[in-house]
């Protein structure tokens, strides 16, 4: 099992505090260096030789209000990829199952409102239906 470490990230007027719950305190100058600075400071600081080797959680101080938001979002945005990807699976076999019926790849295109180009890719290329010409 791999450690996780939480760095609360609290803004300064020089960047960032990072505060590595049961390690210390180090600091960085951007939000976006926290991670790989946090990293380091760890491995330092525990004496470990690989960086890699443990996940980091940089979590940075909001008010309540705006951190909640943050995390709609991000549970969004998480949702939204997973029902994309439901969807391209259940997309590429129906075209696959479209081309097993008989219908050209162009055919399939037009049934699903994508291009001749989208019907190979997801059909891969191979059977009667899967060419884009026809």
């Amino acid at each position: 099992m791999t450690d996780t470490y939480v760095v609360v990230a609290k803004r300064w007027k020089r960047g960032w505090e990072l505060h590595v719950d049961g390690v210390g305190v180090t600091q960085a100058g951007t939000l976006s260096k926290a991670e790989a600075v946090a990293r380091e400071y760890i491995a330092f600081a525990l004496d470990i030789d690989d960086e890699t080797s443990f996940e980091v959680d940089v979590v940075p101080q909001l008010d309540a209000k705006l951190a909640e938001q943050v995390r709609s979002a991000r549970a969004d945005v998480r949702d939204a990829e997973r029902r994309q990807r439901e969807a391209a699976a259940k997309q590429r076999d129906v075209a696959k199952k479209l081309g097993t019926s008989g219908l050209s790849g162009r055919e399939i295109a037009a049934v699903l409102g994508l291009t001749p180009q989208r019907v190979s890719q997801l059909i891969g290329g191979k059977g009667k239906g899967a060419t884009a010409g026809g």
